[in-house]
């Protein structure tokens, strides 16, 4: 497919875009869609997209019930089912899985904005790369690679699991970019020191890591740990399965993301708490709300992503792509409270990897309901390393510096944490005994 330029559009002629796309989802929605027409009572939505504030938002809850009372597709599936070209779900990370419905458009779409936020993180014709998500119905395996192929580049289908093969794939076909979580070079590079002994990481000559799929590149001590191990530049792509698989990617000019499908989706921030709406500006802090411009199957109208963001920049950036940069805080419902003060995992990450003694890998284990007065964080220590005495204290102490929050730090042994070649879990919560 043939990449478009809509992520260097003037903003003007987005808006007309946005504008011109409305005016017929618009009437899809309030026509086809009975989940909308019972949400809103029936009420037609504005013709201004500036006016979408007027109607509730949409929560995953909301989609799950959906589907609980009108399987399997819940009643927000907008077209007859002979229209339905491929299923796919969420990856119930959160909650129960989702069913996904794609028309034939949609999956075509779905593609052309992947292809774009791919492009950004500079994938294109001359690479060779290999994807590294799961394949099984999650929208980040199929849809995410032929994202890929939008690009230009040679793509290579590989999914997760047989790590070994993997990097015998890596070396035989001089693979030069790879999409994978965050969490999986650490499993190859366990792997290799297993299993290939003396082939260090940036060995295998891999010079784009697309890292995506959970919290990694956020954090500039993680970032920089896997850039010096591997060699390669790591690069940052934002999506959901409930809009499009990506939609928005990291340039060469600038650690933030750039919004790179405004012409299909409009984009709003709100208060988490208060849900009121929050201005589009550089420096705003709030929950990133979409709503499908252009969607067959299952649009979607003020959808609550529960994804915290800041907006770092809404100028043109050097790269010339006019969409507004921003910066993933972590997920509103990953928030943990710690006698008032609000913290992510991901700014635990960050503190952890600032330690060498450290691997990065930790988790977070809540038990009970609350409230908490400590937050528990099992760290593992990093083969080979002695941490000094008092280590745990001094990590605690650097995570309510950062935080404002105590936390009560257990170290455990080198790779006694779990590895994963899909999304890590760094919060786990235990039911009350």
């Amino acid at each position: 497919m043939a990449l478009g330029q809509q992520d260097s559009w003037p903003l003007a002629r987005i808006e007309a875009a946005q504008a011109k796309h409305w005016r017929r989802q618009r009437e899809h929605v309030g026509r086809d869609s009975a989940f909308y027409r019972r949400l809103w009572n029936g009420r037609q939505p504005p013709e201004r997209l500036a006016d979408l504030p007027e109607l509730p938002l949409t929560s995953k809850q909301g989609l799950r019930d959906s589907q609980e009372a009108h399987p399997p597709f819940g009643d927000y599936l907008a077209q007859p089912i002979e229209a339905i070209n491929r299923i796919h779900r969420t990856s119930g990370t959160t909650g129960r899985a989702v069913a996904m419905a794609l028309s034939e458009r949609d999956a075509a779409i779905n593609a052309e904005a992947g292809g774009r936020s791919l492009r950004a993180c500079g994938f294109g014709p001359g690479h060779i790369a290999v994807h590294c998500l799961n394949f099984q119905m999650w929208m980040g395996g199929l849809t995410d690679h032929m994202c890929m192929e939008a690009t230009g580049a040679a793509c290579i289908p590989f999914g997760v699991g047989a790590s070994e093969l993997l990097i015998h794939t890596v070396l035989g076909l001089k693979v030069t970019a790879i999409q994978c979580t965050p969490s999986y070079p650490a499993v190859l590079e366990q792997v290799l020191a297993e299993r290939f002994p003396g082939i260090a990481p940036r060995a295998l000559g891999l010079q784009i890591g697309v890292l995506t799929g959970e919290p990694g590149l956020e954090n500039p001590a993680f970032r920089e740990r896997v850039e010096a191990t591997w060699g390669f530049k790591g690069r940052n792509a934002y999506g959901l399965s409930e809009a499009w698989s990506n939609i928005a990617g990291e340039c060469d000019h600038d650690h933030a993301m750039h919004f790179v499908a405004l012409d299909l989706l409009h984009h709003e921030l709100i208060d988490p708490d208060s849900c009121q709406p929050l201005p589009w500006r550089q420096g705003t802090v709030g929950e990133l709300v979409l709503t499908h411009l252009v969607k067959d199957c299952q649009p979607l109208v003020r959808f609550r992503t529960r994804d915290i963001i800041e907006l770092t920049a809404t100028e043109t950036c050097a790269c010339g792509r006019t969409g507004a940069r921003f910066r993933v805080l972590g997920r509103s419902d990953d928030m943990i409270v710690v006698r008032g003060i609000n913290v992510f995992p991901s700014a635990v990450a960050i503190v952890l990897n600032g330690f060498p003694e450290l691997s990065g890998e930790f988790r977070i284990v809540l038990e009970g309901r609350g409230p908490l007065d400590r937050l528990p964080i099992e760290a593992e220590l990093a083969t080979g390393r002695i941490g000094p005495p008092r280590l745990a204290d001094a990590i605690a102490a650097a995570i309510r510096e950062r935080t404002g929050a105590s936390a009560a730090v257990t170290l455990v042994p080198p790779a006694s944490l779990p590895r994963t070649e899909g999304k890590a879990k760094r919060v786990v919560r235990e039911p009350p005994a």
